[in-house]
């Protein structure tokens, strides 16, 4: 028993001197791979939005003479041909990225459940890291996200139609609606 104390003695001490040097909690190995998920998530939801974008801008800024085409001759039937593909595109491209704001959302609701419930337990005594930056950042990012897509798909709403743009209005309207009563 005294070598289980000493042990335990020195683990403890092993870890206050971890915490001191780090000035915060460490992370689980399952919290901090759901971070990355989230951080990944994001970034994907990004590329949507950078992609949404390029689609609608199109070939426009390629001037004649651009990428070995010759300055005359069929680039703008090409063009044309091009920017026909791409509103074909972009609505099931935009509807990818709304999917995945929605999951992105899940990701932060069930964060925000796993705080609140850790927040009563510790009313009964349970450890509650009670630092909310990494929460709030979470949601901070979430909504910049969303105001970009929100912003791309008003831009594009003579390519979407009255319908689609109505329902996708909807989704957004509950996506933050969700996130802020809770």
């Amino acid at each position: 028993l005294r070598l289980v104390a000493v042990l335990k003695g020195i683990l403890e001490g092993e870890k206050a001197a971890v915490l001191k040097r780090d000035h915060h909690l460490p992370l689980s190995f399952h919290r901090r791979q759901e971070e990355l998920k989230f951080a990944l998530g994001l970034q994907r939801l990004q590329h949507r939005i950078h992609e949404v974008q390029a689609l609608r801008d199109g070939p426009k800024g390629e001037g004649p003479g651009q990428g070995g085409m010759p300055a005359g001759g069929v680039l703008p039937w090409m063009q044309s041909l091009m920017a026909g593909a791409a509103l074909q595109e972009l609505p099931a491209l935009i509807l990818e990225a709304v999917k995945e704001l929605e999951a992105a959302k899940q990701q932060v609701l069930k964060r925000i459940q796993i705080w609140k419930r850790q927040q009563q337990l510790a009313g009964n005594g349970a450890l509650f890291e009670e630092n909310l930056a990494p929460l709030q950042k979470r949601c901070e990012s979430l909504v910049e996200v969303y105001f970009q897509l929100h912003q791309q798909v008003m831009a594009a709403s003579t390519e979407l139609g009255p319908e689609l743009q109505s329902r996708l209005l909807e989704r957004f309207s509950e996506v933050l609606s969700s996130l802020v009563k809770r």
